[in-house]
């Protein structure tokens, strides 16, 4: 189970990070958008957070310093999930940005709040999961042998 977790949320990452990369000025324009952050924080945000996911998903998909990896997922889910509730709680017609674009929204388009947030926090789920127990088949962190405790290794296969 945990390989399927740590997978699942390190290829999302990868390709909500590889669809912003090429425009950044659009993954700032998403941050901005939030209205949350200082003009200068939400630039370099904006700029940073592609490069972030992207990391952050390939040591999850490799299986490296997964622990750390799985953390930062799901810290990073659960700020999506403010960001997405908070924009939704004012009243914001945003497009989350998720995987590109963002900004507002246009004539006739409606926000996808509760879709956005659901998914969210199923990903920091899984982000909880794969810190919880050992990284499981495939991880570089076994090979190295920077696996956990090795009690946590029956649990693997959950």
């Amino acid at each position: 189970m945990t390989t399927v977790a740590r997978l699942v949320l390190g290829g999302v990452l990868i390709a909500a990070g590889a669809l912003k990369i090429g425009n950044p000025s659009d993954s700032v324009l998403a941050v901005k958008a939030y209205q949350l952050l200082p003009e200068s924080v939400a630039v370099g945000v904006g700029y940073a957070l592609p490069i972030v996911e992207i990391v952050v998903g390939v040591l999850l998909v490799v299986g490296l310093l997964t622990r750390v990896a799985a953390v930062i997922a799901a810290l990073l889910m659960l700020a999506f999930v403010f960001g997405i509730g908070w924009a939704w709680a004012n009243g914001l017609r945003i497009d989350c940005g998720c995987f590109g674009g963002g900004g507002q929204l246009g004539a006739g388009q409606e926000p996808a709040y509760l879709i956005d947030i659901l998914r969210d926090f199923g990903l920091a789920l899984l982000g909880v999961w794969t810190v919880r127990f050992p990284p499981g088949r495939f991880a570089l962190d076994g090979a190295l042998g920077l696996g956990g405790d090795s009690a946590d290794d029956d649990l693997e296969d959950l």
